[in-house]
């Protein structure tokens, strides 16, 4: 594409991975030397991130308001440059679309979720016909946009997503110094899960699985660390985390059960872990997986959705993420024999380092942008 411009559509008052991907793509893009704009919702912390990487944006008041200035929005395209519009969210799509009834845009579509029902009827035919390519962030949710979306096989591609690969922490002191900051021993064997506190992440069958462990083998010094934002505004269930604070109370185990709360310094709390925990029920994708093994730390993973084909064919760490016996049982294995481990780790690392960094991610997007 000449021009190299671009617009991210995100009507979303939400904030999460979804949210944050348009912002930090369109800062890096910015930086590659392309035009980048912004739609977004007057007030959201997607207009406030888009603003703070130097993001020009038209922010509206609804995706409706959108609609009524339609023509407003596509005067502002034309002065631009932009005939390229990136959505991220399957309800923006009916503003690219309508868009592109007034002039010739190439749309294309993040499906960062997974369509779960079909979308084959009138108006999503419409919708998608407008479409000229679904980017799907896995295998796992590829599988499901074949099933459910109007859209021919040869416009439906998987691109894994990408985060910024940096050093594994491996400096003992600071290691020693935050485990002491968190109340954990320096001897200390460290089962660790980072993430926002819900039903289907895995918190409560981890936190089961290890009660259980932790009181078969009382002469290991093991510990949990459950590190995530434990406040409905930080995005979490807070029945959840109630229930987990009075099953661990219950325990007797509070001393070896830390529940820091929400931290900035993920790396710092995955450097102190020595097995990473990501037991989500049925993930789309997960950079929190890909932080772990960038980390290069041994990672304990569900077997369904998207988490086994970003560790790799023949991983053997996998766990059915409900089976809280299955859970132990591995645990069990990987704390009582831990031979060989640091070897998978550092496969790990190797494979984050070649499959899903920011570079390689933005690389791969920016041919799609130019239809290669």
């Amino acid at each position: 594409m000449s021009n190299q411009a671009v617009l991210h559509i995100c009507l979303s008052k939400g904030w999460g991975g979804l949210e944050m991907y348009p912002i930090r793509t369109g800062g890096q893009f910015r930086e590659k030397g392309w035009k980048v704009l912004g739609m977004c919702l007057k007030g959201s912390r997607v207009a406030q991130g888009m603003r703070e990487q130097g993001i020009e944006t038209y922010e509206v008041e609804s995706k409706f308001a959108s609609i009524r200035q339609l023509n407003r929005i596509h005067q502002w395209l034309r002065k631009n440059g932009v005939n390229l519009i990136h959505c991220h969210k399957s309800g923006d799509l009916v503003v690219a679309a309508l868009l592109d009834t007034l002039s010739a845009y190439r749309i294309i579509f993040t499906e960062h979720m997974g369509v779960t029902r079909p979308k084959k009827d009138i108006y999503h035919r419409w919708v998608y016909n407008h479409v000229d390519q679904v980017l799907s962030i896995s295998e796992a949710t590829k599988k499901r946009n074949l099933k459910a979306l109007p859209v021919p096989a040869e416009k439906i591609q998987r691109l894994w997503l990408g985060t910024e690969i940096r050093p594994a922490i491996n400096d003992s002191e600071h290691i020693l110094k935050v485990r002491a900051e968190l109340g954990i021993p320096d001897n200390a064997t460290v089962i660790g899960i980072v993430g926002r506190f819900g039903t289907a992440k895995g918190q409560k069958e981890l936190l089961d699985a290890f009660i259980t462990l932790a009181k078969r083998h009382p002469e290991l010094p093991l510990h949990l660390l459950m590190v995530g934002g434990l406040q409905a505004d930080q995005g979490s269930d807070i029945e959840l985390v109630e229930k987990l604070q009075a099953t661990i109370e219950r325990s007797g185990l509070f001393d070896v059960i830390h529940l820091p709360g929400f931290r900035k310094d993920t790396e710092n709390m995955l450097a102190v872990m020595d097995v990473v925990a990501i037991l989500s029920h049925n993930e789309a994708f997960g950079l929190t997986v890909i932080e772990a093994m960038a980390a290069e730390k041994l990672i304990l993973g569900s077997n369904t959705g998207a988490i086994p084909e970003i560790l790799g064919e023949n991983y053997p760490f996998t766990v059915n993420p409900l089976e809280i016996s299955d859970i132990q049982d591995q645990l069990e294995k990987i704390v009582i024999k831990p031979v060989e481990l640091a070897l998978f780790a550092q496969k790990l690392k190797e494979r984050a380092e070649s499959h899903f960094s920011t570079t390689i991610h933005n690389g791969n997007l920016e041919k799609v942008y130019e239809g290669k």
